[in-house]
């Protein structure tokens, strides 16, 4: 428990590190946004792929089990979603942004470097095929939460062909067939793939830099939200995949990643649909910052 309470606080040290450069004119929006696209598109693909190219392979007999326990979660979530926020108090056309929230975190670009840290490099493959049905149904019932309905459910497929996802699919393939690649492959692969950890961190110490005080702090939706999120849901999550005889790796990875912040992806609807852009920015960074506390006192029930 020390150590996990010790590198959240040499990750959140990363965090106030990208807020203050953001304060001296270092960082920016605009630097943040080709950084976050690197690191989206570049280094956390690297992440994955290096998670699979140690002197150990991860077990194949898993993928399966990854698959159906990542969709399930995802099938309870999104139920979660729905009805949830009918009970919170909150202005009714605001619960889409809550229905958001509640249900997709910010897996691909904290989940894995958190991950990492958490339980070690090989854990980045399970958390990839656990993030499957994320990637797949964000911009499915993503958009239909923050447009509110207006919009018909859509799917992207150039979705299956982001980086992130064929990332996963290459991971799949070499533990699957159980082939090692030469250090002069894997090497460059785990070299990009470190630098995900800190570019993440400064990229959202820079984001919170660029928030207004009075922006920061929400109401009391938000705080209830927040408990949902980061340690409500997670253990409700945890309690049933012990019911279902979850495999306990399995289990405490995805515990974790349903413990997430809120979805980075959620400013980008709130911007593209003209609503909701102070709520989300709201609850993006009270998850964000109180996931630094959340996440350690999570890892004593798992």
């Amino acid at each position: 428990m020390n150590a996990i309470v010790s590198q959240m606080i040499i990750l959140f040290i990363i965090v106030i590190v990208g807020y203050f450069l953001t304060k001296k004119k270092m960082m920016d929006s605009d630097f943040d946004r080709k950084l976050s696209t690197f690191v989206i598109n570049v280094t956390c693909p690297c992440l994955i792929l290096s998670s699979v190219m140690g002197d150990t392979l991860p077990d194949k007999h898993l993928i399966l089990p990854l698959l159906i326990v990542g969709f399930a979660t995802y099938v309870l979530l999104i139920l979660g979603a729905f009805l949830i926020p009918r009970y919170l108090p909150i202005q009714t056309e605001e619960r889409g942004i809550y229905s958001f929230m509640l249900a997709f975190g910010n897996v691909g670009f904290i989940g894995y470097p958190i991950v990492a840290s958490i339980f070690g490099a090989n854990a980045v493959f399970y958390a990839s095929i656990l993030n499957f049905p994320s990637t797949l149904l964000i911009f499915v019932f993503g958009t239909l939460f923050v447009s509110g309905g207006k919009d018909k459910m859509k799917f992207d497929i150039h979705t299956l062909y982001c980086p992130a996802m064929i990332a996963s699919y290459l991971s799949i393939l070499i533990v699957a067939t159980g082939y090692k690649l030469p250090n002069v492959i894997s090497t460059p692969f785990t070299l990009l793939g470190n630098m995900t950890v800190p570019s993440a961190l400064l990229i959202i110490g820079s984001s919170i830099a660029q928030i207004p005080i009075k922006r920061m702090f929400g109401s009391t939706g938000i705080y209830l939200m927040a408990a949902l999120r980061l340690i409500i849901v997670p253990l409700i999550i945890l309690y049933l995949s012990r019911l279902c005889r979850v495999d306990s790796t399995i289990n405490d990875i995805n515990t974790i990643l349903c413990a997430m912040p809120v979805a980075s992806y959620g400013t980008l609807f709130c911007i593209q649909y003209g609503k909701g852009e102070t709520t989300m920015a709201q609850g993006t960074f009270l998850t964000t910052l109180l996931s630094v506390i959340s996440i350690p006192l999570l890892t004593l029930f798992l």
